[in-house]
């Protein structure tokens, strides 16, 4: 069986790309007879997300003729387990605090990058890393916001040499360099996208996950959350992106693509579709 998720986030309106990505996971859960198509709200950011923009992107989806199976599924609802893996995690000793800002980690990066034989990057430079562990748990105790990052050697070393599998790209290594000690939980709402998304395709049983080639070097910490967690490992699919007529990725701001607003324009869901450059 197949289980596949569209994974949208209410902070703005279903635009083309959206479409073409609902429609890559649904057809793939129809390759088998028993396949399900899920829906998943990702709505922890709440200071972007409207309770509106839940209802539209369920309107366009029913609109385009994209049916989901079971009851959508929202991460706000999901706190308790995201923290469960946090723990999990700390328990291992392969998270640690990160008390930076964001001017903190810039002043870092700069020097770092005006030293002899430095090389530029965008990784975390890890300046909490060698924190003692004493001096942490006081400034936690005193109340100083703090995010929770990854340790991402560290991590490698306890689950050793990993891979994923693409239905586009084949057998990749994971690299655990490729996104440095990401952060696993925010300091203002306890957990961030890679935790978050890692837990809930376990519990909703996703077998196939399909997203946007631009989160292909994401694959990398999630199988590393995957296999240190314990949790199954899927099978990937990440596709081609629906981009402007100027080359760019689609984002919510392009209005004009829109679905509700190319409904009100009179078009018909098969047109829209085949805006998408979907094909079957």
């Amino acid at each position: 069986m197949i289980v596949t998720r569209f994974a949208p986030s209410p902070t703005g309106e279903m635009h083309l790309g959206h479409a073409y990505a609902a429609l890559v996971a649904r057809d793939l859960a129809c390759e088998t007879e028993d396949g399900r198509f899920l829906l998943r709200h990702e709505d922890i950011d709440s200071s972007r997300v409207r309770e509106e923009f839940y209802g539209m992107i369920e309107t366009d989806l029913k609109w385009l003729g994209i049916q989901w199976d079971g009851e959508p599924l929202r991460q706000t609802d999901r706190f308790d387990a995201y923290a469960e893996a946090l723990e999990k995690l700390k328990a291992l000793s392969l998270v640690y605090p990160c008390f930076c800002t964001r001017k903190d980690i810039q002043q870092e990066m700069e020097r770092m990058h005006a030293a002899p034989h430095s090389h530029e990057s965008q990784l975390y430079p890890g300046i909490c890393r060698e924190l003692d562990s004493d001096e942490a748990a006081q400034r936690i105790d005193a109340g100083e916001s703090h995010s929770w990052r990854l340790d991402a050697a560290k991590a490698a070393q306890s689950h050793g040499t990993l891979h994923f599998t693409d239905l586009e790209h084949g057998t990749t290594e994971v690299d655990e360099n490729e996104n440095g000690d990401v952060i696993l939980a925010r300091k203002d709402i306890n957990v961030a996208y890679h935790l978050a998304v890692v837990v809930d395709d376990e519990f909703q049983g996703v077998t196939h996950v399909t997203r946007g080639e631009d989160l292909f070097s994401a694959t990398h910490v999630h199988r590393q959350l995957q296999a240190l967690l314990g949790y199954r490992e899927p099978v990937y699919l990440h596709h081609t992106l629906v981009t402007d007529e100027h080359g760019k990725r689609l984002a919510k701001r392009n209005h004009s693509k829109a679905i509700r607003l190319l409904r009100e324009q009179g078009h018909s869901p098969g047109e829209v579709i085949e805006m998408t450059g979907y094909v079957c």
